[in-house]
């Protein structure tokens, strides 16, 4: 049998094996690439923050620490850098330590008094003829309010006048007479006996006549009572009677109330903590400005002065009563209305305030936080409370007229902690541009750290090939020396 094999099989049959061979390398290398980036695409999508930026350099990861892109890098994601994982500044409120004057101010409710009240009662009996006012109506002192039936009042006057001058007569016939009888005496033609018998009468008609005049007086002012006039000046209130009414002196309900109201009072209590400070001003002789408010104490109904104060405590409510006047010129105070009553007990003239929520209690007494504005920094400072009000608070040591305190967001601060202010351009900006370039320098890396890996890949995959290669020489070898 013949064994020589044509050239034509000699060349065909390793064709086979070789293509075969090459594209298992090929694939091989395909696929330890494909894993290399998949597991590159894992780690970025797993580990965000730790992306590089550009300028770490060829053949450099994202993470390397301390370059440019790396952790604490100003566009990489460690710890420390702007955008990394360390706690935020606070954004807080501030208000500013001025200087100014302080009212002591002692907040009481009173009750609104009237200076006078007057029952306006008739003094003489009689019909009720005229009516002169309405009800409600602001009168003045000495105003004409009614009239009552004057005629018997008059009569009684004529009656009066009658009975003087007549005793008047009967007087000036005795004066007269005894003058002709001291003529006589001195003549000594009357015994003096007649003589001091006149005089005595003329003594007695003397006093006749001084009680008619008085009961002539008396007529006159009954007289004049007939006209119910005001006491004080005030508003009157609802009449009690009506015009052919029967009254009768002093009668109890009588015609009409004034309650006076300019000036007006406003009673009120002042707790005795407050005594010592408000007897030392008194004392002093200065004037105590008073200031009524409404109900929401937001409208002030009128201004006016500390006027009296109580002698004794009430041992019920340890308060001492007191009494504020005001001119109520408006009218805006009316008797037994409930107001609030401000009294400003003293004034503390330039004085260190903040804002009273800037002041804040701790352990160690009373602080604020103090702004550095340079810096963004606050400081905490122990202080020395005075006298506060409504909105500001004085404080007495420890702080400095201009200096800036943060009013709002101090739960959440300590001392030396970062702030940030309303004002201020928020840190996200720079921190996104340095981010933008954070993710680009990270993208050069991905394609360095690619690139690196698939050198290490190929020169693994190289001693595979050499092999191969040596095995297909050897065969054209043993089948050359067959042939």
């Amino acid at each position: 049998m013949d064994s020589t094999v044509s050239p034509d099989n000699k060349n065909k049959t390793p064709t086979p094996a070789k293509h075969s061979k090459r594209s298992r390398t090929i694939g091989t290398i395909i696929a330890i690439l494909a894993m290399i980036g998949l597991g590159v695409l894992a780690w970025r999508l797993v580990h965000p923050g730790q992306q590089g930026a550009p300028g770490a350099g060829p053949g450099a990861q994202g993470q390397g620490a301390g370059g440019p892109g790396g952790a604490g890098g100003p566009g990489g994601g460690g710890r420390g850098g702007p955008g990394g994982r360390g706690m935020p500044a606070t954004t807080v409120g501030i208000g500013k330590a001025e200087r100014a004057d302080i009212p002591v101010l002692l907040d009481a409710l009173g009750t609104v008094t009237p200076a006078a009240v007057a029952t306006v009662r008739p003094q003489v009996g009689g019909v009720l003829q005229k009516i002169n006012f309405t009800e409600g109506q602001l009168v003045k002192e000495g105003q004409l309010l009614a009239t009552i039936d004057p005629r018997p009042s008059q009569m009684a006057l004529l009656q009066a006048t009658g009975q003087r001058q007549r005793d008047e007569a009967q007087l000036e016939s005795a004066r007269v007479l005894l003058k002709r009888y001291q003529t006589l005496l001195e003549q000594d033609s009357i015994a003096r006996q007649d003589v001091d018998t006149q005089a005595a009468l003329v003594k007695q008609l003397e006093g006749t006549v001084t009680t008619d005049r008085a009961a002539e007086g008396i007529a006159r002012i009954n007289l004049g009572y007939t006209q119910v006039r005001a006491p004080i000046s005030g508003r009157v209130g609802l009449r009690t009677v009506d015009i052919g009414n029967l009254l009768s002196a002093n009668d109890a309900n009588g015609i009409a109330v004034i309650t006076q109201q300019s000036p007006i009072d406003v009673e009120f209590a002042v707790p005795q903590d407050h005594l010592p400070t408000l007897q030392q001003r008194i004392n002093e002789g200065a004037t105590l400005p008073a200031t009524a408010l409404d109900r929401t104490r937001t409208d002030i109904l009128a201004s006016g002065r500390f006027s009296a104060l109580d002698n004794q405590v009430d041992t019920q409510t340890g308060t001492v009563r007191a009494k504020a006047r005001f001119g109520n010129d408006g009218g805006k105070l009316f008797p037994s209305q409930f107001v609030n009553i401000r009294l400003q007990l003293n004034l503390i003239k330039n004085a260190v305030t903040v804002p009273v929520t800037a002041l804040r209690h701790g352990s160690n007494g009373d602080f604020v936080y103090v702004l550095n504005q340079q810096a963004r920094t606050v400081a905490l400072r122990n202080v020395k409370r005075g006298q506060a009000n409504v909105e500001r608070v004085q404080i007495v040591s420890g702080l400095e007229g201009g200096e800036t305190v943060i009013t709002e967001g101090a739960d959440r601060l300590k001392d030396g902690a970062k702030v940030t202010l309303p004002g201020d351009r928020p840190a996200g900006a720079g921190a996104g541009a340095g981010g933008h370039r954070g993710h680009a320098g990270g993208a050069g890396a991905a394609g360095a750290t690619s690139q690196g890996a698939a050198a290490p890949a190929a020169a693994a995959a190289a001693p595979q090939a050499a092999p191969a290669g040596d095995q297909q020489q050897r065969r054209r070898q043993q089948e050359g020396a067959g042939q």
